[in-house]
C-alpha cells in the first residue's frame, strides 16, 4: 500500500480543500501512509506524521526530542530569506517548550499552580467581564468592522497582559513583534530583530518585577531565586506569545467557521449549553497550531516505519484531528459532537499549559459574541477573507463582519 503513496517534497500547506480543512495532500497521506517519508527543501530526508494514533504515540515518547540544540532542525517549507540550518540552534533559557525532561520538568513545575483548573474557574467571571467590555466597544462602532482587530485579538491580549502583569498599553509593540516572529517567509535578520526587541522589552519588565513585585504570574516567578533573569525572559516570551496568538486565531477562525455553517450557528444559539462541546469541536476541526516538530534521538519504530536517528519529524495536527479512525464523519463541523481527545493542545509532557485558560476565554468569547450580535454576518464573500497560510499559527488576517440589528 505504502509504495503507491507519493512521497511529498516539502510540507503541503495550500488550503486547497477550503479554509477550514487540511490540505488535500495531507489527507491523502493520512489515509495511505500516516507515517510518511518527507523530503525537505534543503534535501533532508525526514518524516511527516498525519495519523491520530501515531501522533499520540510520538508525543508521548520522549525519545522524540523537542530540543533544538541537539540536532539540526530542518524546516519543511521554503524560506527564501532564511539560510539553511547546518548546526543545532543554541538552547534559549526559559523556553521550556523546546526542552526535554528534566529541564522541561523543572521550569514547567514552577508554572502549574498558575494555570490550574481551579484558578481558571476563579477567573471565569473576570474574563467574562473583559469580553463584555470589548463587545461594548465593538457595539459602539458602525459596521462593517474587522473582528480580529476589534474583538478576537484584544480579548486574549487583555487577559494574558493582566495575568502576566504586562502593561496593556504596550500591546502594539509586543503584538507587532509577535506577528513578525510567526511569519514563515521572513529573513533571519527581520525575525531576530523582532525577537530581540521583544526579549529586550521583557528583560526590562522582569527586572522591574524582581525589584517591585506585584500580584501577577511574572512577579510570582520573579520572587523565585532559582530562576535567572534570562530564564524569566524566556518564560515570559513563551507565555505572552502563546497566550494571545493561539486564542486570538481560534476566536476569529472559529467565528468564520460558524458563520459559514449557519445550521451549526443556529444550533448553538438555540442551545447555549452546547458551548463547551462546541469549543472542543472547533478546536478539533480547525487546529490553528497545526504543525509541530520533533527530533529522533535514536532509531524508533512508529506505525510500522523506522524513524532513523537524527531525523526531523513534522507532526500535522490538522490531519490527525480529522482521522476517521478516531472521529466519525471527521470533516463535518458538529457542535453536538463529543470531541474530547482531540490533539489541538498536544499530548504528553508538552500538552499545552494554558489549555484551561484558552477554554474559558473561548467559551466567554463565542458565547458573548453570539448573544450580543444575533445578526452577525460576513461583510465580504468568504473567498475574500485573507487566510494566514503565511504564518506559523493558522487563522485569518482580518475578518470583516457586519450586523443589521442593534447589538444587545
Amino acid at each position: 500500500m505504502s509504495e503507491t503513496v507519493r512521497i511529498p517534497h516539502g510540507l503541503p500547506t495550500e488550503r486547497d480543500a477550503g479554509p477550514f480543512d487540511p490540505p488535500r495532500d495531507l489527507t491523502r497521506l493520512r489515509e495511505g501512509r500516516p507515517v510518511s517519508p518527507l523530503v525537505f527543501p534543503d534535501g533532508h530526508e525526514g518524516w511527516l506524521v498525519t495519523g491520530y494514533d501515531a501522533v499520540r504515540q510520538l508525543m508521548a515518547d520522549t525519545r522524540f526530542s523537542s530540543r533544538q540544540d541537539i540536532g539540526v532542525l530542518h524546516l519543511p517549507y521554503e524560506t527564501p530569506g532564511m539560510p539553511a540550518m547546518t548546526e543545532p540552534s543554541p538552547q534559549v533559557p526559559g523556553l521550556f517548550v523546546a526542552m526535554d525532561p528534566p529541564d522541561h520538568t523543572r521550569l514547567r513545575r514552577k508554572l502549574t499552580g498558575a494555570f490550574t483548573v481551579r484558578r481558571m474557574k476563579q477567573l471565569e467571571a473576570h474574563i467574562g467581564d473583559i469580553v463584555e467590555r470589548q463587545l461594548d466597544e465593538m457595539a459602539r462602532l458602525a459596521p462593517p468592522v474587522d473582528l480580529v482587530k476589534e474583538f478576537a485579538l484584544p480579548v486574549p491580549s487583555l487577559v494574558i497582559c493582566e495575568l502576566l502583569g504586562v502593561p496593556y498599553e504596550d500591546r502594539e509593540t509586543f503584538q507587532a513583534n509577535s506577528a513578525q516572529i510567526l511569519v514563515k517567509d521572513q529573513s533571519l535578520d527581520e525575525k531576530m530583530a523582532a525577537y530581540g526587541a521583544l526579549t529586550a522589552y521583557l528583560a526590562q519588565l522582569v527586572t522591574r518585577k524582581r525589584a517591585e513585585p506585584g500580584e501577577d504570574i511574572l512577579s510570582d516567578l520573579a520572587r523565585d531565586d532559582d530562576l535567572a533573569v534570562e530564564e524569566l525572559v524566556g518564560i515570559a516570551f513563551l507565555l505572552l506569545l502563546a497566550g494571545h496568538e493561539t486564542t486570538a486565531n481560534m476566536l476569529a477562525l472559529g467565528t468564520f467557521a460558524l458563520l459559514e455553517h449557519p445550521e451549526q450557528l443556529a444550533a448553538l444559539r438555540a442551545e447555549p449549553d452546547l458551548l463547551p462541546d462546541a469549543v472542543e469541536e472547533l478546536l478539533r476541526h480547525l487546529s490553528v497550531a497545526d504543525v509541530f516538530y520533533r527530533y529522533a534521538t535514536e532509531d524508533i519504530e512508529l506505525a510500522g516505519e523506522t524513524i532513523g536517528k537524527g531525523s526531523t519529524v513534522v507532526v500535522a495536527l490538522s490531519a490527525a484531528n480529522r482521522d476517521p479512525r478516531r472521529f466519525d464523519d471527521p470533516d463535518t463541523l458538529d457542535v453536538h459532537r463529543r470531541a474530547r481527545g482531540h490533539l489541538s493542545f498536544g499530548h504528553g509532557v508538552h500538552q499545552c499549559l494554558g489549555q484551561q485558560l484558552a477554554r474559558v476565554e473561548m467559551r466567554a468569547g463565542f458565547g458573548g459574541l453570539l448573544r450580543r450580535f444575533p445578526t452577525l454576518e460576513l461583510a465580504v464573500p468568504a473567498g475574500e477573507v485573507k487566510l494566514r497560510t503565511d504564518m506559523s499559527i493558522y487563522g485569518v488576517h482580518a475578518l470583516p463582519v457586519t450586523w443589521t440589528e442593534p447589538a444587545r
